[in-house]
């Protein structure tokens, strides 16, 4: 069985750490999106500035094309896929991917986000990441899952429930 999985949620809420821990959980390869997103798009966040729609479509659209090219090996990727309307798109590309979105209170994820280094989103962004998230609605594919386990915890409740 082959698993297509976006970890999904706003910036610092360890989208890549529990993407790479269930993708070695499940035996997939693990793909940031971050590193899919076009050098235009990395200098405007670098810079403090949020993305608009029309920035997000085509790297979206490359975040639904690699699911559909591990569509018979698995793929685990990290990816904020914010709004609904970003799912559908990598949906689109990649009909048999499932979310799993990361639920973490503002207070920690601003916390988070200062605490680490090297990454090109700055804290200031949060505040237009949590305005423009949209959580995962009952008809959509996925589940939700908030911050009481750690991502070791939570990759291995998820690896058991996908087998």
């Amino acid at each position: 069985m082959t698993f297509l999985i976006v970890v999904m949620g706003v910036s610092g809420s360890g989208k890549s750490t529990l993407g790479a821990d269930l993708a070695l959980a499940v035996g997939v390869p693990f793909v940031d999106a971050d590193d899919l997103h076009p050098p235009a798009n990395v200098a405007k966040m670098s810079a403090g500035t949020p993305l608009t729609d029309e920035d997000r479509w085509p790297w979206l659209r490359l975040v639904g094309l690699e699911l559909a090219r591990a569509e018979t090996t698995g793929l685990v990727v990290a990816c904020s896929a914010l709004r609904r309307a970003y799912r559908e798109a990598i949906l689109a590309e990649a009909p048999g991917t499932r979310f799993v979105m990361l639920d973490v209170p503002e207070a920690e994820l601003a916390e988070r986000m200062r605490a680490r280094g090297g990454h090109f989103m700055p804290a200031t962004l949060l505040a237009s990441q949590l305005a423009t998230l949209e959580p995962l609605a009952i008809d959509e594919p996925g589940i939700t899952v908030g911050p009481e386990l750690s991502a070791t915890e939570v990759a291995g409740l998820l690896a058991a429930s996908l087998r």
